[in-house]
């Protein structure tokens, strides 16, 4: 990961560490000393110190005075939370989808299926952690579409935690990108009928292929 050297160090120490965590390269729990950030930093270890701090109150570490941070493992209830989040806000923004005009629609299903095609190729080069910020984006488009913008800050705000949730996905079920891309597919098909019934169904089955995938690979 490249950081700027005009960053401030504690904003550098703080990036660097939140990656770490969030592509899975820090397990949850695992256990990290300030030490370890600084030396791969190149820093002192007051502005690592101020960026355990800031990733404690996001609920990514647990810090233990003079050993150090423990990252905070996924747990069921967060994801079972997530995912019961992204169901309610999806689900709203297509019905508000379903009542677009022909064009409308016809101009996001054409997105939403360039998208699809940006998805396959990050498959087929194997690339996981593009292919699971391409899956975002691709539902963020159809939230986007609801024009709620209070709704879309909510479901900004899941960004870091689909994230993590999406790399342990791939990393436990190695049919995941394949399956998800058929189920994408799907929901834009689905979409573009108007068959608002069959898309929640297919949704609630894409989320719980992710629940399952996490939860019972980890």
């Amino acid at each position: 990961m490249t950081l700027g050297r005009g960053v401030p160090v504690k904003e550098r120490a703080y990036t660097y560490t939140k990656a770490q965590i969030l592509d899975g390269v820090l397990a949850g729990g695992a256990l990290i000393s300030e030490g370890q950030i600084s030396q791969a930093l190149g820093i002192s270890r007051t502005p690592v110190r101020e960026a355990f701090l800031r990733l404690e109150a996001e609920g990514l570490l647990r810090l233990y005075p003079k050993r150090g941070a423990v990252v905070v493992p996924v747990s069921a209830k967060e994801v079972e939370a997530v995912l019961e989040t992204r169901e309610l806000i999806e689900s709203f923004a297509a019905e508000k989808i379903a009542r677009f005009g022909d064009e409308a629609l016809a101009q996001l299903v054409e997105v939403l299926r360039t998208r699809i095609e940006e998805q396959t190729q990050l498959r087929e080069a194997g690339d996981g952690k593009g292919f699971v910020a391409a899956d975002q984006a691709f539902h963020q488009l159809i939230v986007s579409a609801a024009d709620n913008p209070i709704l879309l800050d909510l479901y900004a705000g899941l960004r870091d935690r689909q994230q993590r949730m999406g790399l342990s996905a791939v990393a436990h079920d190695h049919d995941r990108l394949s399956t998800t891309n058929r189920e994408h597919i799907k929901l834009v098909d689905l979409l573009e009928r108007g068959d608002i019934a069959g898309y929640r169904k297919a949704l609630r089955e894409h989320l719980g292929g992710t629940r399952a995938a996490v939860l019972h690979g980890g």
